[in-house]
């Protein structure tokens, strides 16, 4: 929501209430307060009555039109080409009576009295004859928007090289926004995550308002006589703004669940500011936009309330809106006290605000990425976690299920061999029983360890259940499998297991079958379970072949 102020805070290529680079002389700038007629104010007849502004800057809080004056301390000659120059105008009229001239010159960013020849960043007025130290420059503002707009007399050459730079400015500015809301749509589209779309429309809810209130709308003709020439447009793209950040950040941030207190305030911040916004439609009072404005503050400081407890309970998001929001936080108090005329605007806020602005935006992606990413990555931790046995890192009952069935399916279907075992521990039940459960699960992880050591990289061990263990060999006969495993065998019974100072001897039974054409995995494993249970029978620690009808036995 704080991004629904801030882009009136770029539209001027010059902080207020200071002198812009190329000013050729220092003003004085004066407001009459009562509405007057024209004639008597263009004759000088109530010179007297205009009372003096502190620094450079007409800022109307009226919507009725009203009258200021200018004037320079010092001669301005025909040679320097001046130029009076307000800028940030956003939705003022003015009509300009200069030295000299018989009608007034009538300037708007939009419409009929647009003057293409010069940028949105202010309204210029042409002083070809000079202006001599103290002559009035008089002009009519007509605000229905309160909009400061700071006053300077420079050169030609000094307003098109602030034009130039205000341009390229504002291309990258608008360009980035547009290009991030495309983006975030796109992801939208294609990863399903609602979040990119709230944040790609809130982006582009905020082109729009750059563009219907600062004036780059003109550059659609078609858009620009459509949305450009009523102030009310840019107030409703606010309120889109406003409603889809706010949807995003509470969102993001968890706020319902987590802060619902914070996200009871932020809706009801969102509906009076919505209120606000809308309730301009029907009526200009003034009073309207400066308690929207106080809405907003409140609004922003309960997102950064939100965003500090959300890193205090170890949020990664809050870190995220903690960044982006806290310098706009402190821009956008910078605006509110420029808005109601409290102070004029440091003389970096034209290059912090865009900065600030477009890096709060890719904050907030790179933040919501990285939320997907780390939910990406918690979701495959728990499927590794269950395709994998805690104890002795072997697969799961369920994961090596699935791996002998697909093995047997591609068996089939590729014509290749397939063999598998099935082992247990010899008399595991009596090591339980004697030294404890502990000292079973650790010979149990070492023999796990040991055998898996003995295995190809293709080759799959997974625990069936207890101390049973099942081996798939893909591309393997009976022949081959056999031979692994003796060597399973042998890597059991060749050394006693060291566990907590004991030594155990321990051994293995084990059985081996080949897959046969038209065989299920079922069947295959009934018949490898017959033949482990024939190495049992046979005296155990010892390998037994089971073919499709007979057996054979290795053995120890």
């Amino acid at each position: 929501m704080l991004w629904v102020v801030l882009p009136s805070l770029l539209m001027s290529g010059q902080v207020l209430g200071a002198p812009p680079a190329g000013t050729l002389a220092e003003l004085s700038v004066a407001r009459l307060d009562p509405e007057a007629d024209v004639v008597d104010v263009t004759a000088g007849l109530l010179d007297n009555e205009f009372a003096p502004v502190a620094g450079q800057v007409i800022h109307e809080f009226t919507p009725q039109p009203r009258w200021w004056k200018i004037t320079a301390n010092r001669t301005l000659d025909e040679p320097l080409r001046a130029q009076l120059v307000l800028q940030s105008p956003g939705h003022n009229t003015v009509e300009a009576w200069l030295p000299g001239s018989t009608a007034p010159i009538t300037r708007a960013l939009l419409g009929p009295d647009a003057d293409p020849g010069f940028s949105s960043r202010a309204l210029v007025f042409p002083l070809p004859a000079g202006l001599p130290a103290g002559q009035p420059i008089y002009l009519r503002v007509e605000s229905p928007i309160s909009t400061p707009m700071s006053v300077s007399i420079e050169s030609l050459a000094a307003v098109h090289h602030a034009d130039l730079n205000h341009v390229a400015g504002r291309a990258f500015l608008l360009g980035g926004l547009g290009l991030m809301g495309l983006l975030a749509l796109g992801l939208w589209i294609g990863i399903g995550e609602r979040g990119y779309a709230y944040l790609g429309l809130s982006l582009l809810a905020q082109v729009a308002f750059f563009a219907t209130n600062s004036g780059d709308i003109r550059m659609v003709p078609a858009l620009a006589e459509l949305l450009g020439t009523d102030w009310r447009w840019p107030r409703l793209f606010v309120v889109a703004n406003a409603a889809f950040n706010v949807i995003f950040l509470t969102r993001y941030l968890d706020m319902r669940a987590r802060q619902p207190a914070l996200w009871t305030l932020l809706l009801a911040c969102l509906g009076v500011f919505s209120l606000l916004a809308l309730g301009t439609w029907i009526t200009a009072a003034h009073w309207v936009p400066v308690v929207g404005n106080l809405v907003l503050v409140l609004g922003t400081v309960a997102v950064v309330i939100a965003a500090v407890f959300a890193c205090l309970g170890r949020q990664r998001s809050g870190y995220f809106v903690l960044a982006s929001w806290v310098p706009m936080a402190s821009l956008l108090m910078v605006r509110v006290g420029e808005t109601s005329g409290l102070w004029a605007g440091p003389s970096w806020l034209m290059h912090a605000l865009p900065a600030a602005l477009l890096f709060a935006g890719m904050a907030l992606m790179v933040g919501l990425s990285d939320t997907l990413q780390q939910l990406r990555r918690d979701r495959d931790r728990a499927s590794r976690m269950a395709s994998v046995d805690v104890l002795t890192g072997a697969m799961s009952r369920t994961a090596i299920q699935n791996r002998l069935k697909a093995c047997v399916e591609e068996s089939h279907r590729r014509r290749i061999p397939l063999s598998v075992v099935f082992f247990d521990i010899d008399r595991f039940k009596r090591i339980n029983d004697e030294y404890g459960h502990g000292i079973g699960d650790s010979c149990l992880k070492i023999i796990a360890l040991r055998t898996r050591n003995r295995l190809r990289t293709y080759d799959s061990l997974g625990r069936w259940g207890g101390d049973e263990l099942l081996v798939i060999l893909p591309d393997t006969h009976l022949e081959e499998a056999m031979g692994v495993a003796e060597n399973l065998r042998s890597a059991v019974n060749c050394r006693p297991l060291s566990i907590d100072g004991h030594l155990f001897d321990a051994s293995l039974s084990l059985g081996v079958a080949e897959l046969v054409d038209g065989e299920t995995a079922a069947q295959l494993l009934d018949r490898v379970d017959a033949a482990l249970y024939a190495s049992k029978a046979g005296g155990r620690d010892r390998v037994t072949g089971r073919l499709a009808v007979t057996a054979t036995t290795a053995p120890a």
